[in-house]
């Protein structure tokens, strides 16, 4: 709480310069129960536009922020809402914040999807082939079918969970492949210097990506 207060009020000048050119999306997961607190959403979307992050994904797992989109959107007057067609061109604008919404469902509905349109295409690639051997489906596959089905997404740099849960809650495991992903408490007891010290922390890091 200390640290917090010191690093809100300016005081560890460390803090103070922030390289957000690593943080080009940032995903915020928040308890079911918790999603239920509209005003501290808004509160923190509030912090990080002040911050100067541009891009949020907003996710709970019921859909509670997806039904309070509009009563979000009429507090952030400079906000314009995600949308997957215009993936690049969308993460290149710097004028407005981007907010995603997404929950549980959609998760589940983007996977059936994408499996149905992976089932077709080995239908028909085996009914005009004379190799009739099983095809194998590696995560390329995937990943290109959750795009075609328009479910893909940005893969989030950094990911905050509030809540009492320590885990993503079910956030879209195939965007989170090299997320860094850090448990922030409960969203009732948030506070700022907290969040500018996880982004700070993210901006410091090194990450060393497999092949």
């Amino acid at each position: 709480m200390v640290e917090s207060y010191f690093i809100s009020s300016g005081l560890m000048k460390s803090y103070k310069a922030l390289n957000l050119g690593k943080l080009r999306y940032l995903a915020i997961v928040v308890g079911s129960e918790e999603a239920y607190q509209t005003s501290k959403v808004i509160e923190l979307l509030q912090w990080l536009e002040a911050i100067g992050v541009k891009h949020v994904c907003l996710y709970d797992m019921e859909g509670v922020l997806k039904r309070s989109k509009e009563a979000i959107l009429e507090k952030m007057s400079n906000t314009t809402v995600f949308q997957e067609a215009d993936e690049n061109d969308k993460l290149l604008d710097q004028k407005h914040m981007m907010l995603e919404f997404v929950s549980f469902s959609d998760g589940k509905e983007a996977v059936a999807k994408a499996a149905n349109l992976l089932f077709a295409k080995y239908l028909t690639s085996n009914n005009s082939s004379e190799d009739q051997e099983g095809e194998i489906f590696t995560e390329p596959h995937m990943t290109e079918a959750l795009r075609a089905v328009g479910s893909g997404g940005p893969e989030p740099d950094l990911l905050l969970v509030y809540g009492p849960a320590r885990c993503h809650q079910g956030f879209p495991a195939w965007r989170i492949r090299y997320t860094e992903i850090v448990h922030m408490g409960s969203l009732k007891s948030m506070r700022y210097g907290s969040l500018i010290k996880a982004i700070y922390k993210f901006t410091m890091v090194r990450q060393n990506y497999g092949k």
